[in-house]
């Protein structure tokens, strides 16, 4: 015969869980209203930042290649857009039927070039 049976197994165990959950009330008692407290000197370090950007993000002189995004803008312009091929290693890629462009420009038409690039 067994000495304990399922139920009374079952009740201590219910018992000493909530006897040790009463005791993470006092591990997690904190002398604070949020969790973040504490945080003073991170918080006065992060506010008394004059710039937190990285100097490199104020560089405004940005190289590019002129006549390349001239021919994008003109592409994009008269809706003749390259359409993405896949990088992928999958042959479904290659099979995708390439979608006919509309037949006119859907913006503006104009016939004097682009301004030259300097």
């Amino acid at each position: 015969m067994r000495s304990f049976s399922k139920a009374t197994r079952t009740l201590a165990l219910a018992t000493a869980l909530a006897i040790l959950g009463g005791c993470s009330e006092y591990i997690d008692r904190r002398e604070t209203i949020a969790l973040s407290g504490g945080n003073a000197v991170a918080t006065n370090v992060v506010t008394h930042m004059v710039d937190p950007w990285p100097r490199e993000s104020a560089n405004r002189n940005i190289a590019f290649n002129g006549a390349k995004i001239e021919g994008a803008f003109e592409r994009y312009r008269t809706n003749r857009v390259i359409t993405p091929r896949g990088i992928g290693t999958s042959s479904t890629y290659d099979s995708a039927p390439a979608a006919a462009p509309p037949s006119g420009p859907t913006g503006p038409t104009t016939t004097a070039p682009a301004a030259a690039v300097k």
